[in-house]
């Protein structure tokens, strides 16, 4: 594990995508008639997340060549 001190350029990049991630959240949550407090949030934005990992995955691996096609891709 790397011990350095994070440079402030790479907090703000963080902070960033954190931030859209999070106000993401926030407006869909705000969208289905929910008024949220920010824990509330973050417990959505765990769960959410979660599921666009396991989403990820799953597109990932219905877009590998299977079969013949895969042999012809490797060449």
């Amino acid at each position: 594990m790397n011990n350095k001190p994070l440079t402030p350029e790479e907090v703000t990049a963080a902070s960033k995508q954190f931030f859209e991630l999070f106000s993401i959240v926030k407006e869909d949550l705000f969208d289905q008639g929910m008024e949220c407090k920010a824990e509330d949030v973050l417990k959505s934005m765990e769960q959410i997340c979660g599921l666009a990992q396991k989403l990820r995955v799953q597109k990932e691996i219905e877009n590998q060549p299977f079969g013949f096609n895969k042999k012809q891709n490797e060449e």
